[in-house]
């Protein structure tokens, strides 16, 4: 009896979280940005402004959701985040990843999909930070390139999509084709949840039979430049740096479920 009260009350905390992210983020569109935009001229402050106001909205909403009992989280080399200038590669278990890692990096750069501008809860967040959308075709990279030389953290998660809770991780070569053209090294994140809720394909109200427990990992910098040397050639170098993280990701993400 407890334990279905218990669930039932994470339904109704999670529907209250993600409420009050729609409604943060409306209020962040038609208030705080157009307020932005009239007291700061200086388009790239303007823009970090935005994203540290970003960051902070992500980091109450993390809090919020802990503190109605949505879940838990352990995080590790946080500390390894305030570089500047980072190509941040992550696995993308759950729909609040990019949640996580923005309320990490206060000038967090990242690719979204170009669909989520045209999403009322997201496009004032997106149009205001600058964020990269990611139908920009061949641009994209040297996009992606010229915002890490420019000191941005940005954040990637080479899937492109969550990974589903059945079958094998696919990670497209995008990530590590900017990794390579930079050349740019990588700062892995591997990030765990257990048990398993907010995947793809499952609605939100179903909740994971126990409270969500994330264990978040800032792991050493993959370093690139050996990597293109040994390979003689970009394309050759983006392929099997693909599949390098693809070992790294399924090998640290699966090593840790066995922990």
């Amino acid at each position: 009896m407890l334990e279905r009260l218990e669930r039932g009350w994470r339904v109704i905390a999670t529907g209250i979280s993600f409420a009050t992210f729609g409604v943060g983020g409306i209020a962040l569109r038609v208030l705080f940005f157009p307020l932005l935009s009239l007291l700061v001229r200086n388009k790239p402050r303007r823009t970090r402004l935005a994203r540290l106001a970003v960051h902070h909205s992500f980091r109450f909403f993390v809090g919020l959701m802990r503190f109605l009992g949505c879940l838990d989280y352990r995080i590790d080399g946080v500390e390894k985040l305030a570089r500047p200038g980072l190509l941040i590669l992550a696995n993308h278990p759950t729909l609040i990843d990019v949640v996580f890692l923005i309320s990490l990096v206060p000038n967090a750069d990242c690719v979204v999909k170009a669909s989520l501008a045209n999403n009322p809860f997201m496009r004032g967040p997106i149009e205001a930070t600058g964020y990269l959308c990611n139908d920009s075709g061949p641009e994209l990279v040297e996009a992606c390139i010229a915002s890490v030389k420019a000191g941005n953290n940005l954040i990637i998660f080479p899937e492109g999509t969550r990974t589903p809770e059945s079958g094998p991780m696919k990670l497209q070569r995008g990530a590590a084709n900017i990794a390579v053209r930079g050349p740019c090294d990588i700062t892995p994140v591997t990030i765990q949840c257990a048990p398993l809720a907010l995947t793809k394909g499952r609605p939100w109200w179903r909740v994971a039979p126990t409270r969500m427990k994330f264990n978040i990992v800032v792991r050493d910098d993959i370093h690139v430049s050996s990597l293109v040397e040994e390979a003689h050639g970009e394309a050759l170098a983006a392929r099997h740096l693909t599949e390098r993280l693809h070992d790294y990701f399924s090998t640290e993400t699966q090593r840790h479920a066995g922990a």
